[in-house]
């Protein structure tokens, strides 16, 4: 059997600030950080619990950022034992609330958030059982 990984990449503008807020939000361990001769950030490695994350500086050309795009078409999602310390981290260092984080009615605390470099975060907590979680907001057919 072959390996099959998927690594998500992100772009943006400012390689080295945004490597550097990934690793203090999520208590991640860098691996490497790749330069280019003029100094460029090229790739840097992470990982954070277990997972690969790479961050790429963007370049205007090749390596597109959601500045470049007007935006993040994609949304992350991590799955945490404690979703407020997480949330808490994330603002501390510059992100900023697209939904609060709130119990949601099936079955997680989850909100969203946009990192000071464009990308789009769901934090979310799966929710014991027995917790209540806010009623459902959809229409009943």
């Amino acid at each position: 059997m072959s390996e099959f990984v998927i690594i998500p990449r992100l772009v943006v503008a400012d390689g080295n600030a945004a490597a550097d807020y990934y690793l203090a939000c999520f208590g991640g361990v860098e691996r490497e950080r790749a330069f280019l001769p003029d100094g460029r950030m090229v790739q840097a490695e992470i990982v954070i619990g277990g997972q690969e994350l790479f961050v790429t500086q963007a370049d205007g050309e090749t390596a597109l950022g959601p500045d470049d795009l007007g935006g993040s078409p994609v949304l992350l999602t991590v799955r945490v034992a404690d979703a407020d310390a997480t949330w808490a981290a994330l603002l501390e260092g510059g992100a900023s609330v697209v939904y609060p984080l709130a119990d949601q009615f099936y079955g997680r605390r989850e909100g969203r958030l946009r990192d000071p470099f464009g990308h789009l975060w769901i934090v979310s907590q799966p929710l014991d059982p027995t917790t209540p979680s806010a009623p459902d907001p959809r229409p009943e057919d």
